[in-house]
């Protein structure tokens, strides 16, 4: 079995690519990316492609699955063209329907793209924990939620014209060590935003078990949307009391403030609309994932904050 994975040189392939290269079933393993990874093994291939580019379309001759990683989620990584929002869409949304539709040319037997969490949007009617059924609601200003969005609107417009079976796998904030640095600074700063109770809950999932719930949605029969999140749901204060003894309240205003001038006159941090739904909650039900696919996450939400900042 031949599997093609776009975005091999990213910190969730890092964990990933080992795993695939273990399963005696999987032949051969395809990576493409614009950037050289440090990944090697006999089963593994890699080829440095843009995935906007129509070269990549040879690649996918006789693969059974794709998985799709490739994606601007931090600006900050493009350095100077990190306020090309246009330059960053056309990556994330037409790259990301290149990859897709050359799988389908190709009749690839199944299209796994990691969505994220973030298409629901955190809103103050937001249900404690939201099941794939919620609709999804875009939160305008911030980019990496708006273009997850465009891409699931498009793969759920060609799903039924097709017969490769699509899952999209929504992961909460996903921490590990090899996980994105900025979630880690983020976590290890003793702020947190102060706001009135009840606090608005948020979650987490550990990069391993992202990358279990992959394979195992290589091997199941079933398609669509599936939620992954670890539990207990909890307040974003709560995770940093877990690692400092003393936390530091500020206005949430006042963060959304420095954020938004840091972004604008430096090239520190990331864009504002990562900031823009710590008022409300944000939290999903995993259960679906749970049930057909078998997956269970294994560490909780306290587990993977201490884990994290050991």
């Amino acid at each position: 079995m031949k599997i093609l994975v776009t975005g091999s040189s990213s910190h969730l392939a890092s964990v990933l690519l080992p795993l695939l290269c273990e399963q005696e079933n999987f032949s051969k393993i395809i990576g493409i990316d614009i950037n050289k990874g440090n990944f090697t093994h006999p089963k593994f291939e890699e080829h440095l492609f843009d995935v906007r580019s129509i070269e990549i379309e040879k690649l996918f001759l006789d693969c059974h699955t794709v998985i799709h990683l490739a994606f601007v989620v931090l600006r900050s990584n493009l350095k100077a063209e990190r306020k090309n929002r246009d330059l960053i869409r056309d990556i994330n949304v037409n790259g990301s329907i290149n990859v897709f539709q050359s799988a389908i040319n190709n009749q690839v037997k199944k299209i796994i793209h990691i969505s994220s969490a973030a298409v629901y949007g955190a809103w103050p009617d937001n249900p404690p924990l939201m099941p794939e059924t919620q609709n999804r609601k875009i939160m305008h200003g911030f980019s990496y939620a708006e273009d997850k969005n465009a891409v699931e609107d498009w793969l759920e417009d060609i799903a039924p014209r097709t017969e490769t079976d699509i899952i999209c796998l929504r992961p909460h904030v996903i921490l590990g060590p090899k996980s994105q640095p900025f979630l880690l600074t983020l976590l290890k700063q003793p702020f947190y935003p102060y706001l009135p109770n009840p606090q608005p809950f948020t979650q987490c999932v550990w990069e391993d078990d992202v990358a279990d719930a992959i394979v195992k949605s290589i091997f199941t029969d079933t398609s669509g949307a599936f939620n992954l999140a670890t539990e207990p749901a909890m307040p974003f204060k709560s995770m940093i009391q877990l690692t400092h003894k003393l936390c530091i309240p500020v206005p949430v205003n006042l963060l959304r403030f420095l954020h938004e001038k840091l972004w604008k006159l430096t090239s520190i941090g990331e864009e504002p609309g990562w900031l823009k739904g710590m008022s409300y909650s944000l939290a999903v039900d995993a259960s679906k994932a749970k049930k057909e696919l078998g997956w269970k996450p294994s560490l909780s939400t306290e587990e993977c904050i201490k884990r994290l900042i050991k």
